[in-house]
């Protein structure tokens, strides 16, 4: 599984060297392109014992601000990714394809880039189909993902309507996977 770690990104500091680490890992792989990449996971990581999620609170491409305190009672996909990285790129469509299917039901996506600017992640939807139509949070400085424990990207947690992180999935995954939708079905708001 493919996993670029951003341990190597100071915070406020270029992300050039995780890009060039990146590139190679992929380049060692195969050509580089996307049909070279490992394919995407389809199973999510059961954490035995819930803790409450930590506080995240950030501005999006937009400038709204939103906070995971707000959203108790829903389901809350929390995706750390950067657009250098290729396994982030490829699960994207999967995740708006997922909210797409469960929004109406409580499911929450923020999917929270780690390092870069407004810019950089506002040219890179325009690249995505589908297009994301959940928020992309701006964690410039990386303390959020810092906050949360994320080693490399992508991570993904999923908080339960009560705000516990009760799931992670670290590496690309498929989220509107079979599997991966069977494991979260059961954790959708009651209705």
């Amino acid at each position: 599984m493919f996993v670029a770690p951003i341990d190597r990104i100071p915070a406020g500091r270029s992300v050039l060297p995780a890009l060039l680490l990146c590139i190679g890992t992929v380049g060692a792989v195969g050509a580089g392109g996307a049909a070279d990449l490992p394919p995407l996971s389809h199973r999510l990581t059961v954490i035995e014992d819930p803790a409450p999620a930590p506080p995240l609170r950030l501005e999006d491409i937009d400038g709204v601000e939103h906070d995971l305190a707000d959203l108790k009672g829903r389901l809350v996909l929390v995706n750390f990714w950067a657009t250098w990285c290729p396994p982030c790129r490829r699960e994207m469509p999967s995740m708006e394809r997922l909210y797409q299917q469960f929004k109406e039901r409580g499911l929450t996506v923020l999917a929270v880039d780690v390092g870069e600017d407004m810019d950089t992640v506002f040219a890179f939807t325009g690249q995505l189909d589908p297009a994301p139509t959940f928020p992309l949070l701006l964690d410039i400085d990386s303390s959020a993902a810092q906050d949360w424990g994320v080693k490399g990207l992508p991570t993904s947690y999923v908080v339960d309507p009560e705000g516990r992180v009760i799931i992670r999935a670290v590496g690309g995954t498929e989220f509107d996977d079979a599997a991966a939708v069977e494991q979260l079905l059961p954790h959708l708001p009651k209705p």
